[in-house]
């Protein structure tokens, strides 16, 4: 059985687990369960003053072309993560690192991006103080970026890994489990993006 799972390069499954569940992964998927939690109260907070006068103005002033750049690059970095999850079930090594550290610098790019967008709404009055509207703004994207940050450390340690050379075609699980929550993280924003600019 651990030989099967070696080969598939995941973790084997421990004495008492779930049958062909693994455990790294199991406890990533809770966390993620978790976290979708935390941001369904916030959207759900960013939904109550959707249609509030404070909302509209502050609706006017948002960038949409820093959100639009910002999902890109979000979405970009999700393909880098496919592709490093790739390369190294291919054998390369190269290809895993080069893969992981454009997944940081567009982690770190998006994080620029939100600041950016930040700076400039406080250049038109609207901080976190201003309004309930803004608040929830703040609180729900900070979180969200936040995330990112947490991210970007992880794909650190990541890579550190790979420069190691502690990942084979046959034991990947490491770049695996970064994955899961990148995705994760990616699929919010969409989410966020869709819910901040286009409704």
């Amino acid at each position: 059985m651990s030989d099967l799972a070696a080969t598939q390069g995941h973790a084997p499954v421990e004495p008492g687990s779930l049958p062909g569940v693994d455990n790294r992964k199991f406890g990533v998927w809770l966390f993620i369960v978790n976290e979708i939690m935390f941001f369904a109260a916030f959207i759900g907070l960013f939904i109550a003053y959707k249609n509030t006068p404070e909302m509209a103005d502050f609706h006017a002033v948002l960038e949409q072309s820093l959100g639009i750049i910002g999902t890109s690059v979000l979405l970009f970095s999700s393909l880098m993560v496919v592709l490093g999850i790739a390369a190294i079930q291919r054998g390369s090594q190269r290809g895993l690192r080069l893969f992981l550290l454009l997944t940081i610098l567009l982690g770190a790019v998006f994080l620029g991006i939100q600041a950016t967008e930040f700076t400039l709404l406080h250049e038109h009055g609207f901080a976190l103080d201003t309004s309930s509207a803004t608040s929830a703004f703040y609180v729900m994207t900070s979180f969200h970026g936040l995330h990112v940050f947490i991210g970007v450390v992880w794909a650190c340690g990541v890579l550190f890994a790979a420069w190691r050379k502690w990942f084979t075609p046959q034991k990947y699980a490491g770049v695996e489990l970064f994955g899961l929550y990148w995705h994760f993280v990616d699929v919010v924003w969409i989410i966020l993006f869709m819910l901040i600019y286009l409704i």
